[in-house]
């Protein structure tokens, strides 16, 4: 499998599953047709960490992991090579992410090594959670046209942070994919609340990043999951009202995710953002009707959630199921 292992360490990038350098496996990997792809996890991962490895957790080569669900390892000569990029995202929230922030120099290491090499192969990121602040952090060290695509899952970052890293000059030239759910609400709210903001007030990126690059899908929409069911990407309707990592375990999200980042030129976030809805529902909706009435056009203004209530959800979140249980590590 065309699949290179890297971690962000104090002492610089190194392969993961040997001992190296990552840049120097980067110059020497081969490169075969098709694009680059750069996963990035997010909260409660340690590279190594025998419980809470992301490499031996999303990052794995088997059946219903990132890489086969984005296309590596199915024999494809077309395949392109697939980058799992990891760091320590242990810690308080507000110590991962002041580390995430730092991260994107890193990131952009890999990707300016990787353009040097195959100047013609279109490199995308794809982060979930904390992930989506070092995916941002890597532009300003970037040139433009250097990144070509960029999928944010339930991305851990301010709005005005996203902003600022997309005005530069490669931020510009990124095509910004930003999947959003009202089912991430409570942990936006946590996120807001133990991080200090940018500016005052500011708000999470689940609330949408206003810029003509930037495409927010809101994946549990019905009326965009009816869009991507007639485009033959259909994804499963969301199971409950609080879930951070339902934007990658929902069946048929990360085949839209592999289809953006593969067939360019069939799908465009942007193509794809004008067929949506161009409203995204208000925080909070899916507390308070039905969710399989929810609408985006329809959703009333609500109020913030008690704390108690709050509390409780976020216990309910973190305790293990039958259906979650393994994927509770990676809540932030």
């Amino acid at each position: 499998m065309p699949l290179l292992r890297v971690n962000a360490t104090p002492q610089g990038l190194q392969l993961h599953d040997r001992p190296g350098v990552a840049e120097t496996a980067l110059e020497t990997q081969p490169i075969t047709a098709g694009p680059v792809i750069i996963m990035v996890h997010g909260y409660k991962y340690a590279p190594g960490d025998a419980n809470h490895c992301p490499h031996e957790k999303i990052f794995r080569s088997d059946s219903g992991n990132w890489p086969q669900n984005l296309g590596f390892g199915r024999e494809n000569p077309a395949e392109g090579l697939g980058i799992a990029f990891g760091w320590y995202a242990r810690g308080s929230l507000w110590q991962a992410h002041a580390r995430a922030s730092k991260l994107g120099e890193r990131l952009a290491k890999v990707i300016a090594v990787l353009r040097r090499r195959a100047p013609e192969r279109p490199v995308h990121v794809i982060a979930h959670s904390l992930g989506s602040e070092i995916a941002l952090s890597a532009l300003p060290h970037l040139a433009p046209h250097q990144l070509n695509r960029m999928v944010l899952l339930t991305g851990a970052s301010f709005s005005s942070r996203a902003r600022a890293m997309l005005r530069t000059p490669a931020g510009l030239t990124t095509e910004v994919l930003n999947v959003t759910s009202r089912e991430n609400d409570l942990f936006d709210m946590a996120f807001e609340r133990m991080v200090t903001p940018p500016v005052p007030r500011d708000v999470a990126i689940g609330q949408g990043i206003d810029l003509p690059n930037v495409t927010t899908v809101q994946l549990d929409c019905p009326e965009t999951l009816t869009v991507l069911q007639k485009l033959d990407l259909p994804v499963a309707p969301p199971e409950r009202r609080v879930c951070h990592w339902s934007t990658y375990l929902r069946p048929g999200a990360m085949a839209l995710y592999a289809r953006l980042l593969r067939d360019s030129d069939a799908l465009s976030p942007r193509a794809l953002g004008r067929m949506l809805p161009n409203t995204n529902a208000p925080r909070w909706s899916r507390f308070k009707r039905p969710a399989s009435s929810w609408s985006a056009a329809a959703a009333p203004a609500v109020t913030l959630p008690a704390l108690p209530l709050a509390l409780r959800l976020k216990n309910r979140i973190m305790a293990p199921s039958s259906a979650q249980g393994k994927h509770n590590e990676h809540a932030y």
